[in-house]
Parts: C-alpha cells; structure tokens; sequence
C-alpha cells in the first residue's frame, strides 16, 4: 500500500486549519497530514493538537519556534515525510485556494499516470483564477511567464504551490541547497526536477482565493523571485 500525506504549512490560519483537514480527510484516498506550524500566535497550533485525538495516526504537527518563511517550512516537512517513509508528498496551502477535491488528480498522475511530479496548474488551460483582482492575476501569469522564458522549462504554472511529488524526486535534490525562502521556492524545486529530467506535468485546477484569514503576499517575496531566478538559471549554466 501506497503512503501518501499533504503538507499543509501554517501561519496564523485558525480560520481555516480545522476544516482544511477535515476537507482533506473526507476524500476517498486515504491521506495522511502534516502541518508544519510557525509558531502561529491565534494558536493555530494548539487546534492541530486537539484534532490529533479524533484522527490519531492521520494528523501529524511540527511546531516550529519562529516564522522563516515557507520554504523552510516545506523542507523540514519533506525531510520529516521522506524519514517516515511516504511515497507521495503533496504541498497544499491551509486556506481553500486548493481544492482538497483535486488532490486525487494529481495522486493519480503520478500513481497511476506514471509523472514523477504532478502540478495543480491554474495556467494549463487559460486562466483558473477566482476573486483575484485583475492586477494580481496579471503579475502571477505573467511571473509564470518570465520564469518559463528564463529556465525554459515546459511548465505553464511555475510559481504553482499544489504539487505533488514521488519520494525519489525529493530524495535526489539536495533539500539543503534550496536557497529561496519565499514563494520563489516553488520555482527553485521545479528547476531542480526538471534539471535532474524528472517528468513533470500539469493537471488543471481552479483556484479560489481565501476567503478567511490574510495573505502572506509581500514585496520582497516577489523581488526574490523576479531576481533570484536569474541568478538560479546562471548557476544551473555554471554547472553550479
């Protein structure tokens, strides 16, 4: 039997986190979860751990000390779902702009389908965005874009955070190399993938922006990843 588990990262998503699980629990496969916790000060933490008694050996919690940033939070959950040995390990944000429904697309993508790294991609086919302001839709196509020009890899959703991943995708990238801490992570571990010639594909899905909590959108989040890819793609030039 396969072990698949979807990582939900969290910071401040006491709004959303117990039905976000409970969502992802109700699918037919039979998902595990771990939620990689920032020290979230409206305890969202604490209704992990409570939720750990009705869905014991399914819901799993680190609670780390301090926010870093995302990236950091999916390294320390791949290197914790890869130590207890998952085979399939799903990135998912915390607050409903991934449908738990379409967790299963992307599961079979690559059980079934054969993908080493399957993505829930709002750009595949048009533009599946829904209650985004139209300046935001036009910066993240067009940061798709930019990032598909500049690496060229055959990825219409880059900056993408619904993935799937197979263990030996994660197992062959050095997790402690990954420099990005913000949402330029997603686009450094799908370079990493193509790089090494996994397969990768796209799976349509349509993404509803939150309608609980606050975005963690900021400047500095889209400087790294507008700059850093840049220096990325040099490296990977440099053999470095």
């Amino acid at each position: 039997m396969t072990k698949t588990i979807v990582i939900i990262p969290t910071y401040n998503e006491i709004e959303n986190i117990e039905a976000i699980i409970k969502a992802v629990f109700a699918q037919p496969e039979a998902f595990h979860i771990l939620v990689v916790d920032d020290n979230s000060p409206d305890l969202t933490g604490l209704k992990v751990k409570e939720m750990q008694v009705e869905f014991k050996d399914r819901l799993f919690l680190l609670q780390r000390h301090q926010k870093t940033g995302l990236g950091t939070a999916y390294i320390e959950g791949f290197n914790w779902c890869l130590n207890q040995g998952y085979d399939y390990i799903f990135e998912m944000d915390a607050d409903f702009s991934h449908n738990p429904s379409d967790l299963g697309k992307l599961y079979r993508a690559c059980h079934i389908d054969g993908a080493d790294v399957s993505i829930g991609s709002r750009y595949i086919d048009g533009v599946n965005v829904v209650n985004w302001p139209i300046g935001r839709i036009l910066l993240s196509y067009g940061a798709s874009k930019y990032v598909r020009f500049i690496t060229r890899m055959k990825i219409n959703d880059t900056t993408a955070g619904f993935v799937c991943y197979k263990r030996e995708v994660l197992e062959s990238i050095d997790l402690d190399t990954i420099k990005f801490v913000g949402y330029a992570f997603q686009i450094e571990m799908k370079f990493k993938a193509y790089l090494k010639g996994f397969k990768i594909v796209e799976i349509p899905v349509i993404f509803t922006d939150r309608t609980k909590g606050k975005s963690k959108m900021s400047g500095s989040i889209i400087s790294e990843a507008i700059f850093g890819v840049l220096n990325m793609k040099f490296k990977s030039l440099l053999g470095k």
